[in-house]
């Protein structure tokens, strides 16, 4: 022990020693890992800042301590005692609807939402002008107080103290929201908010039995505030079909907080894919240090110093380099929350103030760590093994074949711990698991690419010109830069083929192909009484398009197979159909767009047991199967059906589609509205414009969704989330250039002996520039190709196979790949082998 600590005491201060010369040939080591570190860093930390911020910030978010939901109802006057048992009640009333100009001229969307006097329980609600709340929503002259977001000012060229008509009411606009406490918890919403209160959406006529309207019933707790859970147990146990979707502060935003937390895994992913494609660059970095290093260590071995010292002596050295290199790293990712606060303040309720995020910090430090050793101690082996007779003479350590054993096992087990913390570190573990895999066959496949690349340059035939002649030489000779080469830029650059074609056919299904399959518009909220007016003004007005009606309900799924959904471990794919009110409806026959799989449907005039077809796709994912039962909870009713069959539905026509259709007898007598759409494939835009203001005059109380409208907020989210998903993907590409400048780096001395030689014997400095571009372009395009392969082949299972899209490819993604990938191949191979082309022959000549 004495001995190795000894040992240990040399090899670090002679360590010591040589860092003090700085840190030349670190500098891309230092990149690689601060690149990758502070990438996982800033993800995680900003992450975790959000998601504190929604639980810290619960309460106000919420508006409340607990929140009561029901839908298309209001609570019955046992519900009520029991939520007024608990404190102090806030009612608010949420639905969709059509504000119109009083002369017709303009109409539009928007996400409607009236309060009650107690609103809000936690939290401020200001506007501008900063007035109370009562006041801006106070009736007067006849006109109901009202206060909008300023898009729905913009959208429709308003300001305020104008006057807009919603339903069957007369709205003044008397301010603008500045701060909506609970608006991140009442979820996404497609159009403009309109508040206003509880009176005015009464006499608006929008509550209509049927209409789809959510009741969210508010509760701030009585001192000594209660025990959320308890409080979930009794309303299940007292009231078991009130069928209400409880929410407690400690989980305000639970869909956003999801989603927060899958972006964050993915972007980790991503991040830990730039540092283990940085991993690469680490060897080479580490490989060009030890070999500027060979006269220290074959001067170290002549003196009589063991390999193992020698191996310490560099070991601690890339260990306190890493070190320097995670600490920027980590830096980077400290920063981050209050930058990004900065923008996101007016939407997320973050803080702009400096916070550490120690378990951020940590992952991203050992990520940094593990990766280090992953990839430096191969190199260490190399060193130790080549004899120090070898070193003097010039040679390196470009042996073949593998370091000893300890050494393989020391890279294997650091290589295990790395992929044991991806998938430990992740919530979605098979998602992890399944991204290292990918990532480790892309490692393998690139090898074998390289390969390929270069049995081809070795079995090419003779080549005349003589620049091109060395260019393929070069790529097949001992310690070529082809497997450098693929494997840093393959990785990257296919990770954004495959990006830019999703991004690319998404936007192209939206903006293109999928508005002329989808209907023009979406009819909802259409009361029975309105039904036969309502089809004849729409037959005269697009007389050559098609009309569709399909009774509309919401409900919610409460059991299957008699077991409490919420005691049901579902995949994350299948837990959306779980999650809040479903729209329901009833059949006679097959819908459209839709074909029976399995099992059969119902004969006409069935009068059993309530039966229901269920979305294959959707019941496979919640593990049911023919004969299970389902129990949803419709107006306070709580209806146990069986499933019949299972259908294929095609969602991505956009027409109208349910999850799940009953069997008429269901819901006999059950109150409900209409849902409606319209195809014409024929209408102009000012046809539609027509449609529109006619539908809207004639019935306030028909929500009018236009499709074409939908899909551009769509465009706009997809858009800004390929943007966020291309910036971290574009640190795997700017890893790649940093591996392929570091292996340039490492092979720059057998290049500077290659071009003395040549240079000898007569090669102009022209012929050897033209001989290191085409080797270079050879090389670019030979990766862009397979970039563009796998890409596409990633692209292809992402939209044909999970989103069951129609898959392109897109050619002006292969040629921006192409180019890419030449100008960074040949930008860099040129910039790091033009210095060599400057050295005297003299110097080099002597040490041969």
């Amino acid at each position: 022990m004495s001995g190795f600590a000894s040992r240990m005491r040399i090899a670090f201060r002679i360590a010591l020693r040589e860092l003090r010369g700085g840190l030349k040939g670190f500098y891309i080591f230092l990149a690689c890992i601060a690149l990758g570190t502070g990438a996982i860093a800033a993800v995680n930390s900003v992450s975790t800042a959000i998601t504190d911020a929604i639980s810290s910030e619960g309460r106000t978010l919420l508006a409340g301590d607990m929140r009561f939901e029901l839908n298309n109802r209001e609570a019955s006057a046992e519900e009520l005692r029991f939520l007024q048992g608990l404190g102090t009640i806030s009612l608010t009333t949420a639905l969709r609807s059509m504000a119109r100009l009083p002369d017709g001229a303009d109409q539009s969307l928007v996400e409607l939402k009236a309060v009650d006097d107690a609103y809000p329980l936690y939290g401020s609600f200001t506007a501008e002008p900063d007035q109370p709340l009562s006041e801006l929503l106070a009736q007067r002259d006849g006109a109901y107080g009202a206060v909008v977001a300023q898009l729905l000012l913009d959208r429709m060229n308003m300001a305020v103290g104008d006057e807009i008509l919603v339903g069957n009411a007369r709205f003044r606009i008397n301010g603008v929201i500045v701060n909506e406490p609970d608006s991140i918890s009442d979820g996404f919403g497609f159009a403009p908010r309109f508040l206003t209160s509880r009176t005015a959406l009464l006499a608006s006529g929008l509550t209509e039995t049927g209409s789809l309207v959510e009741q969210a019933y508010k509760v701030r707790f009585s001192d000594p505030a209660p025990d959320p859970a308890s409080i979930r147990q009794r309303a299940q146990t007292e009231l078991p079909d009130a069928g209400w979707s409880i929410r407690s502060s400690d989980r305000a935003a639970p869909a956003l907080t999801e989603n927060i937390e899958r972006f964050s895994q993915f972007l980790t992913l991503v991040g830990l894919t730039a540092l283990v494609v940085g991993g690469v660059g680490v060897a080479n970095a580490v490989r060009a240090f030890l070999d500027s290093k060979r006269t220290v260590i074959a001067t170290l071995k002549c003196v009589g110093a063991p390999a193992s010292v020698v191996v310490m002596v560099y070991l601690i050295q890339i260990t306190l380099v890493a070190s320097v290199g995670i600490l920027i790293g980590l830096a980077l990712g400290a920063i981050a929350p209050p930058i990004t606060a900065s923008y996101l303040a007016g939407i997320l309720p973050i803080s702009t103030e400096a916070t550490l995020y120690p378990r951020a910090l940590l992952l991203a430090a050992v990520f940094g760590i593990l990766v280090t050793l992953a990839f430096a101690i191969l190199p260490l082996g190399h060193a130790r093994q080549v004899p120090a007779t070898a070193l003097f003479r010039e040679q390196g350590f470009e042996t073949r074949g593998l370091p000893s054993w300890p050494y393989l096992l020391a890279t294997a087990l650091a290589l295990a711990a790395l992929a044991a913390l991806a998938i430990y570190s992740s919530e979605e573990k098979r998602i992890a698991t399944v991204f290292l895999v990918a990532m480790a066959a892309g490692f393998v496949l690139l090898r074998v690419v390289a390969y390929l690349i270069a049995l081809a340059a070795r079995r090419s035939p003779r080549i005349h010109s003589a620049a091109l002649r060395l260019a393929v030489g070069n790529i097949h000779r001992p310690g070529a830069l082809t497997p450098a080469v693929t494997l840093s830029l393959g990785l990257g650059l296919s990770l954004l083929v495959a990006l830019a074609l999703i991004d690319g056919n998404l936007r192209r299904e939206l903006t293109g192909n999928l508005p002329d399959r989808a209907p023009n518009f979406f009819f909802v909220d259409i009361q029975g009484s309105e039904l036969d007016s309502f089809r004849s003004l729409v037959q005269r007005q697009a007389p050559e398009g098609k009309l569709v009606e399909v009774p509309m309900l919401r409900g919610r799924i409460l059991a299957l197979n008699g077991t409490d959904v919420a005691k049901i471990n579902v995949p994350p794919e299948g837990r959306w159909v779980l999650r809040g009110d479903r729209g329901l409806t009833y059949a006679r026959d097959v819908p459209e767009n839709s074909s029976v799989t399995e099992g059969t449907w119902w004969q006409d005039g069935y009068a059993g047991e309530p039966l229901v077809s269920f979305s294959e796709q959707e019941g496979r994912e919640l593990g049911l199967k023919i004969g299970d039962t389902v129990t949803v909870n419709v107006l306070g009713r709580s209806i146990t059906a069986r499933i019949a069959n299972f259908r294929k539905v095609q969602w991505e026509s956009l027409s109208m589609n349910f999850v799940m259709v009953f069997s008429p007898n269901t819901f006999a007598g059950a109150p409900h509205a209409w849902l409606a759409t319209l195809i014409d494939g024929e209408a102009t835009s000012a046809e539609e414009a027509t449609i529109l203001r006619s539908v809207t005059q004639a019935f306030p109380t028909i929500t009018t969704v236009r499709v074409k409208d939908a899909l551009e907020v769509v465009d706009r989210l997809v858009g800004q989330l390929a943007t966020a998903i291309r910036a971290a993907a574009a640190l795997a590409l700017v890893a790649s250039v940093l591996v392929l400048s570091g292996a340039l780096a490492a092979g720059n001395r057998a290049r500077t002996h290659d071009a003395v030689i040549l240079k000898t014997l007569g090669a102009t400095r022209a012929m050897l520039i033209r001989a290191f571009t085409y080797e270079y372009m050879l090389l670019g395009a030979a990766t862009a190709l397979f970039a563009l392969i796998a890409g596409g082949g990633i692209a292809w299972y992402v939209l044909s196979q999970i989103m069951k899209l129609p898959s392109n490819f897109l050619p002006d993604v292969a040629v921006m790949t192409i180019l890419i990938a030449l100008v960074v191949t040949i930008g860099i191979g040129l910039a790091g082998t033009w210095r060599i082309l400057g050295q005297k022959a003299a110097p080099v000549l002597r040490e041969l």
